[in-house]
């Protein structure tokens, strides 16, 4: 049996490691290891993205948004106290789909790159 490489990267899903699988099918050896040396530096944990977002109930609102990418949102979030805290509160639920979404994008990137390199 074949084991999935990306299933040890901490905080990955059952869905996110099928994805990569799938993504770097096509892949000779060193372009998945070139791959999987990118994704791992570019990928956010949800954990991580949890942690920082109870950032925002002692004052430091938006700091989830920064880490996903979204620079405008994340300096909405700071000068608005993460929309009163509503905001903040939504992306607590919403901590996962956060970084499943920054991870989706990430891993694009990271396979183009894969690609150029060898």
């Amino acid at each position: 049996m074949d084991v999935n490489p990306y299933a040890a990267f901490p905080g990955v899903t059952y869905e996110e490691a099928a994805f990569l699988g799938q993504m770097t099918a096509g892949l000779s050896e060193t372009q998945k290891r070139s791959f999987t040396a990118i994704y791992a530096g570019r990928r956010r944990d949800p954990q991580d993205i949890m942690l920082v977002t109870l950032l925002g109930f002692v004052g430091i609102a938006g700091v989830q948004r920064f880490l996903a990418g979204q620079i405008a949102m994340g300096l909405i979030y700071f000068f608005t106290a993460g929309f009163c805290f509503i905001g903040t509160i939504v992306d607590l639920i919403n901590h996962k789909t956060l970084a499943n979404e920054f991870n989706q994008k990430m891993a694009y990137e990271s396979l183009d790159i894969a690609r150029m390199h060898a």
